[in-house]
């Protein structure tokens, strides 16, 4: 009886303490480089300039007064840990945002920034 009650009690360990730990991260995830932003002039600065300075963009939106153009970039992290009887998983994708305006002859008229990629974290969901 007393063998049969210590291996219940080793079966009882092995599946509550047997799982799986997963961490994720979306590799391609590149930063902005933001230093050159303060030399970009609203009324002078071109459409040209900013796509030599940043790439292509993600998406240009055509406006009526002129175009957007949006530069996005994502990073995402996940965990998930799997136990025999239950499962936690967590998810978080904060984003990088930088969007400019231009005017009919793509010369820039304001800008947004939004850098918030960083703050993507591991964690549960407790």
């Amino acid at each position: 009886m007393k063998s049969f009650i210590s291996l219940f009690l080793i079966l009882t360990m092995i599946t509550l303490i047997s799982g799986c730990l997963l961490l994720g991260k979306n590799k391609e995830y590149q930063p902005f480089e933001t230093s050159g932003l303060d030399q970009l002039t609203p009324g002078r600065t071109t459409a040209s300039e900013v796509t030599a300075m940043l790439g292509a963009p993600t998406q240009v939106v055509k406006l009526s007064n002129g175009n957007a153009y949006i530069y996005k970039r994502s990073l995402s992290k996940g965990t998930g840990l799997w136990l025999v009887i239950v499962s936690f998983g967590n998810y978080d994708k904060d984003y990088d945002q930088l969007v400019f305006f231009f005017d009919q002859n793509d010369v820039l008229r304001h800008y947004g920034v939004s850098l918030n990629a960083r703050k993507a974290s591991y964690g549960l969901p407790f």
